[in-house]
């Protein structure tokens, strides 16, 4: 069922927003060579317990740790692990949830250990842009295929990349997954039309190469890229507004200036 937020319930996920902003910020300082993503992990779980607030994927669906760790070619829900040891250049994408008090918060933020190449700059640049591609497209009486097709157009036409096809975005709320999906490929003016008061996350997960993932592996998570290419994620929880697509999890509010609410 596709819920419409009230006023009070928008500022409740703004607040957990804002935790998640306050967690990547200190994550840009702690991610480093040397560390593995065990420790990104728990770095991350004490920043959330600190702040009053619980990370919502810890035992979502089994899941055991409070955040997603993907390296490089992990596309999604890689598992963090001490046997991960970060290296110099190290493309990392780490997604988690906020819960403060009930109020719920979702985004992904990329990050490169020590010194980027030219290859993983130009990747994080391009999903970085599709993101705000899509966001452009969250206003009231659009539907969910144009959100997807500008994503779609811009990384695959305009820029030769490919758009993982097999996980998407989508309403979020009081639980994690509410309607509607949001994919991140599709038709322009097909799917759910849009409205002043959904909760969306938009989260593009671009990849160098063939949009397609390979098995998922033996942990039953982590999700890979078919051939091996880089792949880079950003994601934002949303609220449509009779104002625009109004971003409650913004990194830059300098960036973010004309999506936040007044």
């Amino acid at each position: 069922m596709i819920t419409l937020k009230s006023d009070r319930e928008i500022k409740g996920m703004q607040a957990a927003g804002d935790i998640m902003v306050g967690l990547f910020h200190a994550l840009e300082d702690y991610i480093k060579p040397g560390i593995t993503t065990w420790d990104v992990d728990h770095f991350a779980y004490n920043y959330i317990t600190a702040h009053d607030a619980t990370p919502g994927e810890l035992n979502f669906e089994g899941y055991k740790y409070s955040t997603c760790v993907s390296v490089n070619d992990m596309i999604c829900h890689g598992c963090p692990s001490k046997d991960i040891l970060v290296k110099d250049g190290d493309l990392l994408k780490v997604d988690t949830v906020i819960n403060y008090h009930g109020y719920l918060s979702d985004s992904c933020h990329a990050f490169v250990a020590g010194t980027p190449s030219p290859e993983v700059k130009k990747l994080m640049e391009v999903t970085h842009e599709a993101l705000y591609r899509g966001i452009d497209q969250a206003v009231v009486g659009n539907r969910i295929g144009d959100i997807g097709w500008a994503i779609q157009d811009y990384a695959e036409n305009q820029m030769g990349y490919g758009v993982v096809r097999e996980y998407i975005g989508h309403g979020i709320g009081p639980t994690m997954h509410e309607k509607p999906d949001v994919p991140h490929y599709g038709e322009a003016g097909h799917g759910t039309r849009l409205k002043a008061g959904m909760t969306i996350t938009i989260e593009p997960m671009v990849n160098i190469g063939d949009w397609r993932s390979g098995e998922t592996a033996d942990d039953g998570w982590t999700v890979k890229t078919l051939d091996g290419s880089l792949s880079c994620q950003y994601e934002h929880t949303l609220v449509v507004t009779d104002d625009g697509p109004k971003i409650l999890s913004s990194f830059d509010n300098d960036f973010d200036a004309k999506y936040l609410l007044k």
